[in-house]
């Protein structure tokens, strides 16, 4: 569709009057069915197992992305005794946060300042490949201790990113230390679990897992916001603000050599290339992008459905007569094998060659055809959002390209 949108603008600009939309309606259904058989056809040719593709997933989420661990460690190394957990990190060289710290008998929550002793223990939180580092130089690893126990003074909480103004604000610029002795130990976005850097920055919706006395995490909780009623509101602003800025950047002029007119990015590119300018440096100037999945869903299936509806009234009529008159079956068999092949041999060179996952495949397809309606179908084969990832990764170039190579054809046919 924003190839067709685009396209049809270059047409316009050339002064030609001739409606592209006629063939796009003919084919369009028989393409999506197409892609679905693409699909459905790679399944049974390699024998896939959904269930099974979704526990291979899982698998190598948890080895690509583990999430940070917790240990505990006895500091037996002398050159410890009286330095601080500052001092600590920058002489080990590895990133890891103290959430807890046993000294005679007391538990309390550390900040970067506090001294540590010899026969101290900590509990630790690291990522699972500093785990030996960390062991090595403060002493050994202590097994036969636990200080998260529920006698313990320190709390366990998790607490909501709610707050507008801690949009894009890194974790050190939180000043933990003043909250005596409030640790981030891990963030969770997006289903991911990873560990806080200090140059991490805050989002909307974000869930800190933190480590403290109860009423120092409150009044942490309290500057991030942790209202979830917050987060029901939609972030407009920002969201209209793109587009703007997205028209008014497919609306300028990319002239290519030996080429009759300009080619721009139009009503389609431009929003995406902005969105995607967006997400990326939004957070680092405070701008806040945060909008619930549901009101998500609801803003793509409406543009989806008026645009597709907007063609339809189009080309009603045309439509009709293209299938009377013979050239409509023209369409949709031109526009079968330009549709299956290209997905046949893409998806089979991904199993075989690459060993990618079948839902992975399903979402790349999708996302090679820019087609939200065989998204929803990639995705109702699993309960994970797999499809949806790979979708999303292809999605933008391959509706780049799909825009500007049908405008440089469109080009090459006039001139010729």
């Amino acid at each position: 569709t924003p190839g067709l949108g685009a396209t049809q603008e270059a047409l316009q600009s050339l002064g030609s009057k001739i409606d592209i939309t006629v063939g796009y309606a003919c084919a369009y259904p028989f393409a999506i069915l197409s892609t679905m058989a693409v699909i459905m056809g790679l399944k049974r040719f390699f024998n896939v197992d959904l269930a099974e593709e979704d526990k291979k997933w899982d698998l190598a989420q948890q080895n690509m992305n583990r999430a940070p661990i917790f240990y505990h460690v006895k500091a037996n190394n002398k050159a410890l005794s009286g330095i601080t957990l500052r001092e600590i990190r920058a002489i080990i060289g590895r990133p890891f946060i103290c959430s807890r710290v046993l000294h005679d008998g007391t538990i309390t929550s550390p900040t970067a300042d506090s001294l540590i002793y010899v026969g101290d223990r900590l509990r630790i939180v690291s990522n699972a490949e500093h785990k030996t580092a960390v062991c090595a130089f403060c002493g050994e690893e202590d097994k036969e201790v636990d200080l998260a126990t529920a006698h313990s003074p320190i709390k366990n909480e998790r607490i909501r990113v709610t707050e507008p103004n801690m949009q894009g604000v890194q974790i050190e610029d939180l000043h933990l230390s003043r909250f005596d002795g409030v640790n981030i130990t891990r963030v969770a976005r997006a289903g991911v679990t990873f560990f806080p850097y200090n140059s991490l920055r805050l989002q909307l919706g974000d869930t800190l897992i933190c480590v403290g006395p109860a009423n120092a995490i409150s009044r942490l909780a309290a500057l991030v916001g942790n209202r979830e009623k917050q987060l029901e509101k939609p972030n407009v602003i920002a969201i209209f603000a793109a587009i703007a800025f997205g028209v008014l950047l497919g609306s300028v002029p990319i002239a290519f050599p030996y080429m009759p007119v300009t080619i721009k990015l139009g009503l389609a590119g431009g929003p995406l290339i902005a969105a995607i300018l967006l997400g990326y440096y939004g957070p680092r100037f405070h701008l806040v992008t945060y909008t619930t999945h549901s009101a998500n869903l609801m803003l793509r299936q409406w543009g989806q459905t008026f645009f597709l509806a907007s063609v339809g009234l189009a080309s009603g009529k045309p439509f009709f007569e293209a299938f009377i008159n013979g050239s409509g079956y023209l369409y949709v068999l031109l526009g079968i094998p330009i549709t299956v092949i290209p997905l046949a041999i893409a998806g089979f060179i991904a199993r075989t060659k690459m060993n990618m996952n079948f839902h992975s495949i399903a979402g790349f397809l999708a996302g090679c055809t820019t087609n939200t309606s065989l998204l929803g179908f990639a995705s109702s084969l699993s309960e994970r959002s797999i499809a949806l990832i790979s979708y999303s990764t292809v999605y933008p170039l391959a509706m780049f390209l799909r825009i500007i190579s049908g405008q440089v054809l469109l080009m090459i046919l006039w001139a010729a």
